[in-house]
């Protein structure tokens, strides 16, 4: 059975219904648990603008722990303690970010929430819950939207 769960988080709804889904599972059975949150790189395009990238790059900090503070909260109202952790892309796919995290740990499980694209949005937004199934060494739980 299922000792570590590993439940990346980002903020959005289909997010929030992963970590109930890993929450019910764990009010069964004694498990570890480990709330993930992947800062991506940001990029610029105008060298010349008048953005502040230190500042940005604090901005994008504080927003991830704040996702992280809120999943904790939940677990916390639930009963449960959980890990939190706040790791950075560094260049990386957040999904190679996310599979290196499961393996470090180790989680025995991965409990993820996907949009469930197709097509061009897709294409175009790629899906990270995709390169985690596609790369983890474990099994994956895929939690659609509503």
């Amino acid at each position: 059975m299922y000792q570590h769960i590993l439940i990346p988080v980002d903020g959005s709804p289909t997010s929030d219904r992963a970590l109930q889904e890993a929450l019910a599972f764990a009010r069964q059975h004694k498990v570890q648990l480990q709330l993930l949150h992947v800062l991506e790189e940001i990029h610029f395009v105008d060298i010349e603008s008048s953005i502040n990238y230190a500042e940005l790059q604090e901005s994008i900090r504080n927003s991830g722990a704040k996702v992280l503070t809120q999943a904790q909260v939940l677990v916390q109202q639930a009963g449960m303690t959980a890990e939190t952790k706040l790791l950075e892309a560094g260049g990386e796919r957040v999904a190679s970010v996310i599979v290196a995290e499961a393996e470090r740990w180790p989680a025995d499980l991965i409990v993820i929430g996907t949009h469930g694209r197709t097509g061009f949005s897709r294409l175009l937004f790629g899906s990270v819950a995709e390169g985690v199934v596609r790369t983890a060494p474990v099994p994956v739980l895929l939690i659609r939207a509503n």
